[in-house]
């Protein structure tokens, strides 16, 4: 299976990394190549074509298949590089299949060239179904890299048939396979687009085990190839069965596509109603926000969590619909009647993502426990420490925090330096004490107070 893959592998559910890179090689098919794809073209593009006719010419062969098995051959192996499953920025196609019973088959020293023949035959159906740009086929020359290290190995060992005696000889084949596919595909991503080698390195990982688990079936089929050369038909039922499941994985990428457009979209749709219904709860959620991002960042949480943090913050406070006005804007302390029906809204929160459910209803989980204190004195549930979610840790110190520094309907805005000495106060008893620093440290430009205010975080609702 050759591969152009480079970042992080994964199956559907994919997180939002890989989402982000297989749009963005989707979107780079039908582009012009850049300049700096323009030189890793020239380099590992015409350095494989370089390689690959020199096999043909100087390593000797007594197979004759005919140019009808050969053109079979060819098509065959375009029909399975025609199965893209996309992983991170590339596919992982199912070539195995056809590529072990062409080292049987065809003169050794022509492998590589047939394999480039097959990856133009199956570009040239990606052209005319409108997924790629002409100008892109040479670039893809560069995946047959992957032909020319079994090709060395068989051509040192000399061509014979299949015999399961050269278990060993087959391994050092695939290995090969793997390292020239390896250095390649590092070197190509490094110099087009600047992703690490260590990056790519751990996307192969997942491509080589499939690799690895299709090469049997494929020698299988080698040994059927020995009576005659068309015994490769015997793969295109598995390569018909795999498209099958490629083009699933397709919808599914694609569905899972709009359902994140769709969330996201949701979200900042239920941001906007809860600004509408009170200003100051929006302005203040979308504050929250920004404060919540910079400690996730400082958290070093995964894209994943990040997301979900954003979410988090932008909904936290999205129960307060179903709050009156009256109680939100009340000029003074609350009742503790007033404080009951306050105190809810984070249950109502969770009642209204669920409604909406998926990724949102998740989030709801999480906004539920938004106002829980570190101590377990907080609502709705009165957890405590671990056991409250790190997002809902995150999104109530930066809740508290931004609520302190601004102007409320019952009392004035803190000054920042006093607002930070809260915090501290706070630190381990309703806050997560790790969040607290984390926060403190993505805040610049403060000077803490001589006699910081004291000020009751029991009356921030």
């Amino acid at each position: 299976m050759s591969t152009a893959a480079s970042t992080t592998t994964g199956s559907v559910l994919l997180d939002p990394d890989e989402q982000r890179v297989i749009e963005e090689q989707r979107a780079r098919r039908l582009h012009r190549l850049a300049r700096r794809e323009l030189t890793s073209v020239v380099v590992f593009s015409g350095g494989f074509l370089a390689a690959a006719v020199a096999l043909a010419l100087l390593v000797p062969s007594h197979r004759h298949p005919g140019w009808v098995a050969g053109l079979l051959l060819i098509a065959a192996y375009g029909a399975a590089f025609r199965l893209d499953f996309e992983i991170g920025t590339g596919s992982a196609v199912p070539t195995e299949l056809i590529l072990v019973p062409m080292l049987f088959v065809l003169p050794v020293g022509l492998v590589p060239l047939a394999v480039a023949g097959g990856i133009v035959a199956g570009s040239l159906e990606e052209c005319v179904r409108g997924s790629l740009r002409v100008s892109r086929i040479p670039m893809r020359l560069m995946i047959a890299w992957h032909a020319v290290g079994p090709a060395l190995v068989f051509a040192i060992a000399g061509e014979r048939g299949p015999r399961l005696s050269d278990w060993p000889l087959y391994v050092a084949a695939l290995l090969s396979q793997f390292a020239l596919d390896t250095l390649w595909a590092a070197g190509r991503e490094w110099l087009a687009l600047g992703v690490r080698p260590r990056v790519q390195l751990r996307a192969m990982l997942w491509v080589y085990s499939i690799d690895a688990g299709l090469a049997p079936v494929g020698l299988a089929v080698a040994f059927a190839t020995q009576s005659s050369p068309y015994g490769v038909v015997l793969a295109l039922p598995l390569v018909g069965l795999l498209s099958i499941f490629a083009r699933e994985r397709r919808v599914r990428i694609d569905h899972e596509l709009e359902l994140r457009d769709a969330y996201r979209g949701t979200a900042f749709l239920l941001g906007d109603v809860v600004e509408a219904d009170d200003e100051y709860t929006g302005l203040h959620s979308r504050d929250v926000v920004e404060l919540t991002l910079k400690v996730a960042d400082g958290l070093e949480l995964s894209t994943r969590e990040r997301r979900d943090a954003e979410f988090v913050a932008l909904l936290h406070d999205v129960g307060k619909v179903r709050v009156p006005k009256s109680i939100i804007n009340k000029p003074g302390p609350l009742t503790p009647e007033e404080r009951a029906v306050m105190e809810q809204h984070t249950v109502e929160g969770e009642r209204l993502l669920l409604r909406v459910g998926g990724l949102l209803g998740e989030i709801g989980r999480v906004v539920r426990s938004c106002h829980e204190r570190y101590d377990g004195d907080g609502y709705p549930d009165g957890i405590a420490g671990e056991k409250i979610p790190l997002i809902a840790r995150i999104v109530a110190c930066c809740d508290a925090f931004n609520a302190m520094t601004t102007d409320r309907s019952y009392r004035k805005a803190m000054p920042m330096g006093g607002a930070i000495a809260e915090l501290k106060r706070s630190s381990g008893t309703q806050f997560d004490p790790h969040v607290v620093e984390v926060l403190i440290a993505s805040l610049d430009g403060y000077a803490e107070p001589v006699s910081p205010p004291k000020i009751s975080l029991a009356t921030i609702v």
